[in-house]
Protein backbone atom coordinates (compact mmCIF):
# COMPACT_ATOMS: atom_id res chain seq x y z
CA UNK A 1 0.00 0.00 0.00
CA UNK A 2 1.37 3.49 -0.83
CA UNK A 3 1.82 6.52 1.36
CA UNK A 4 -1.45 8.07 -0.54
CA UNK A 5 -3.31 5.11 -0.15
CA UNK A 6 -2.43 4.77 3.81
CA UNK A 7 -3.76 8.27 3.90
CA UNK A 8 -6.74 8.32 2.61
CA UNK A 9 -7.33 4.70 4.29
CA UNK A 10 -6.93 6.53 7.64
CA UNK A 11 -9.05 9.32 6.67
CA UNK A 12 -11.90 6.87 5.26
CA UNK A 13 -11.86 5.13 8.79
CA UNK A 14 -11.68 8.56 11.01
CA UNK A 15 -14.98 10.18 9.35
CA UNK A 16 -17.53 11.23 11.69
CA UNK A 17 -20.93 9.83 11.45
CA UNK A 18 -22.90 11.30 8.93
CA UNK A 19 -25.77 14.36 9.57
CA UNK A 20 -29.08 14.80 7.19
CA UNK A 21 -28.57 17.81 5.28
CA UNK A 22 -31.12 20.84 6.60
CA UNK A 23 -34.38 20.57 4.81
CA UNK A 24 -34.48 24.13 3.00
CA UNK A 25 -31.60 24.91 1.72
CA UNK A 26 -33.50 27.94 -0.52
CA UNK A 27 -31.63 31.99 -0.39
CA UNK A 28 -33.31 34.37 -0.58
CA UNK A 29 -31.58 35.66 -4.13
CA UNK A 30 -33.89 34.15 -6.71
CA UNK A 31 -34.58 36.47 -9.70
CA UNK A 32 -37.71 37.22 -11.61
CA UNK A 33 -35.25 36.49 -14.32
CA UNK A 34 -32.39 34.23 -13.83
CA UNK A 35 -31.26 35.04 -17.64
CA UNK A 36 -30.99 38.61 -16.95
CA UNK A 37 -29.42 38.23 -13.81
CA UNK A 38 -26.97 35.95 -14.95
CA UNK A 39 -26.26 38.51 -17.22
CA UNK A 40 -25.63 41.44 -15.27
CA UNK A 41 -23.40 39.23 -12.93
CA UNK A 42 -21.25 38.50 -15.74
CA UNK A 43 -21.06 41.72 -16.56
CA UNK A 44 -19.91 43.43 -13.03
CA UNK A 45 -17.26 40.70 -12.37
CA UNK A 46 -15.68 41.16 -16.27
CA UNK A 47 -17.29 38.84 -18.17
CA UNK A 48 -19.08 38.91 -22.04
CA UNK A 49 -22.26 38.25 -22.33
CA UNK A 50 -23.68 37.31 -25.49
CA UNK A 51 -27.39 36.12 -26.42
CA UNK A 52 -27.25 34.12 -29.88
CA UNK A 53 -29.78 31.84 -31.44
CA UNK A 54 -27.57 29.36 -32.68
CA UNK A 55 -24.42 27.75 -33.69
CA UNK A 56 -23.70 30.12 -36.62
CA UNK A 57 -24.13 33.28 -34.81
CA UNK A 58 -21.22 31.83 -32.22
CA UNK A 59 -19.10 31.42 -35.95
CA UNK A 60 -19.39 35.10 -37.03
CA UNK A 61 -18.38 36.33 -33.32
CA UNK A 62 -15.58 34.16 -33.29
CA UNK A 63 -14.25 34.67 -37.09
CA UNK A 64 -15.13 38.22 -36.11
CA UNK A 65 -13.20 38.54 -33.16
CA UNK A 66 -10.46 35.59 -33.21
CA UNK A 67 -9.48 35.55 -36.58
CA UNK A 68 -5.93 33.64 -37.48
CA UNK A 69 -5.52 33.17 -33.68
CA UNK A 70 -4.82 29.21 -32.53
CA UNK A 71 -8.45 28.78 -31.53
CA UNK A 72 -9.48 24.83 -30.29
CA UNK A 73 -13.17 23.61 -29.69
CA UNK A 74 -14.43 20.65 -27.53
CA UNK A 75 -18.07 21.17 -29.78
CA UNK A 76 -18.54 19.39 -33.24
CA UNK A 77 -20.98 22.18 -34.08
CA UNK A 78 -17.18 24.69 -34.41
CA UNK A 79 -14.89 22.13 -35.57
CA UNK A 80 -14.45 23.98 -38.49
CA UNK A 81 -13.28 27.01 -36.48
CA UNK A 82 -11.10 24.74 -34.33
CA UNK A 83 -7.34 23.21 -34.41
CA UNK A 84 -7.85 19.54 -35.04
CA UNK A 85 -5.92 16.72 -33.01
CA UNK A 86 -5.65 19.42 -29.96
CA UNK A 87 -6.85 16.83 -28.00
CA UNK A 88 -5.34 14.86 -24.99
CA UNK A 89 -1.67 16.69 -25.64
CA UNK A 90 0.32 17.49 -22.95
CA UNK A 91 -0.78 20.38 -21.23
CA UNK A 92 1.84 22.62 -21.87
CA UNK A 93 1.41 22.48 -25.55
CA UNK A 94 -2.17 24.61 -24.94
CA UNK A 95 -0.14 27.40 -23.82
CA UNK A 96 -0.55 29.60 -26.84
CA UNK A 97 -4.08 28.85 -27.21
CA UNK A 98 -5.82 31.98 -27.43
CA UNK A 99 -9.43 30.83 -27.69
CA UNK A 100 -10.88 27.52 -25.84
CA UNK A 101 -14.67 27.12 -26.88
CA UNK A 102 -16.51 24.44 -24.41
CA UNK A 103 -19.43 23.87 -23.29
CA UNK A 104 -21.25 24.24 -19.62
CA UNK A 105 -23.56 21.71 -17.81
CA UNK A 106 -25.27 24.67 -16.18
CA UNK A 107 -24.87 28.24 -15.14
CA UNK A 108 -26.12 30.34 -11.85
CA UNK A 109 -27.67 33.29 -11.39
CA UNK A 110 -26.36 34.65 -8.48
CA UNK A 111 -22.60 34.73 -9.58
CA UNK A 112 -22.52 34.00 -13.32
CA UNK A 113 -20.53 31.09 -12.34
CA UNK A 114 -20.76 27.44 -14.86
CA UNK A 115 -20.29 24.03 -13.97
CA UNK A 116 -18.00 22.30 -16.23
CA UNK A 117 -16.54 18.91 -15.76
CA UNK A 118 -13.76 16.51 -17.35
CA UNK A 119 -16.09 15.45 -20.12
CA UNK A 120 -16.74 18.83 -21.45
CA UNK A 121 -12.87 20.11 -21.22
CA UNK A 122 -11.19 17.37 -22.70
CA UNK A 123 -8.30 18.24 -20.92
CA UNK A 124 -8.28 20.11 -17.48
CA UNK A 125 -5.80 22.71 -18.22
CA UNK A 126 -7.75 24.10 -21.44
CA UNK A 127 -10.02 26.41 -19.62
CA UNK A 128 -7.16 27.63 -16.72
CA UNK A 129 -4.42 27.92 -19.58
CA UNK A 130 -6.31 29.65 -22.42
CA UNK A 131 -5.71 33.71 -23.19
CA UNK A 132 -9.59 33.84 -23.70
CA UNK A 133 -12.28 31.47 -22.72
CA UNK A 134 -15.97 31.13 -24.45
CA UNK A 135 -18.33 29.27 -23.10
CA UNK A 136 -21.93 27.83 -24.46
CA UNK A 137 -24.80 27.43 -22.25
CA UNK A 138 -28.32 27.21 -22.70
CA UNK A 139 -30.91 29.36 -21.51
CA UNK A 140 -33.00 26.87 -19.97
CA UNK A 141 -29.62 25.39 -18.05
CA UNK A 142 -29.34 28.67 -15.31
CA UNK A 143 -30.27 28.20 -12.20
CA UNK A 144 -30.91 30.74 -9.08
CA UNK A 145 -28.38 29.75 -6.57
CA UNK A 146 -25.54 27.53 -5.65
CA UNK A 147 -27.86 25.52 -3.56
CA UNK A 148 -29.81 24.92 -6.37
CA UNK A 149 -26.53 24.01 -8.54
CA UNK A 150 -25.38 21.75 -5.65
CA UNK A 151 -28.57 20.28 -5.47
CA UNK A 152 -28.44 19.37 -9.74
CA UNK A 153 -25.15 18.09 -9.62
CA UNK A 154 -26.58 15.81 -6.58
CA UNK A 155 -24.41 12.47 -6.94
CA UNK A 156 -23.44 13.01 -10.51
CA UNK A 157 -20.52 10.87 -11.32
CA UNK A 158 -17.18 12.47 -12.50
CA UNK A 159 -13.80 12.39 -12.46
CA UNK A 160 -13.20 16.35 -12.20
CA UNK A 161 -15.18 19.48 -12.22
CA UNK A 162 -15.12 23.13 -11.72
CA UNK A 163 -17.51 26.19 -11.17
CA UNK A 164 -15.79 28.58 -13.35
CA UNK A 165 -17.00 32.23 -12.95
CA UNK A 166 -15.64 35.21 -15.26
CA UNK A 167 -12.33 35.95 -16.15
CA UNK A 168 -9.50 35.31 -14.02
CA UNK A 169 -8.48 38.27 -11.45
CA UNK A 170 -6.90 39.73 -8.60
CA UNK A 171 -6.60 43.19 -6.58
CA UNK A 172 -4.46 42.30 -4.19
CA UNK A 173 -1.02 44.09 -4.99
CA UNK A 174 -1.69 47.71 -4.36
CA UNK A 175 -5.41 47.21 -4.89
CA UNK A 176 -5.24 47.30 -8.72
CA UNK A 177 -7.56 45.24 -10.14
CA UNK A 178 -5.62 42.79 -12.59
CA UNK A 179 -7.99 40.33 -15.22
CA UNK A 180 -6.18 37.51 -16.00
CA UNK A 181 -3.82 37.30 -13.63
CA UNK A 182 -4.03 33.73 -13.18
CA UNK A 183 -5.62 32.32 -15.97
CA UNK A 184 -7.69 33.31 -19.04
CA UNK A 185 -7.93 37.18 -19.38
CA UNK A 186 -11.59 37.07 -20.81
CA UNK A 187 -14.51 34.99 -20.79
CA UNK A 188 -17.40 35.03 -22.50
CA UNK A 189 -20.64 33.30 -22.53
CA UNK A 190 -22.67 32.52 -25.73
CA UNK A 191 -25.78 32.01 -24.25
CA UNK A 192 -28.14 29.90 -26.74
CA UNK A 193 -31.50 29.28 -27.12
Amino acid sequence: MTSREQILAKVLANQPNAQPLPADLSTAFPAANPLEAFATVLTNIGGNFVEVKDFNAIKDYISTHFAGQRIVSTLSELAELSEQGWENQDPHTYANVELAVINAHFGVAENAAVWITEDLMHQRAVPFICQQLAIVLSKNEIVQTMHDAYLKIGSAEYGFGSFIAGPSKTADIEQSLVLGAHGPKGMTIFVID
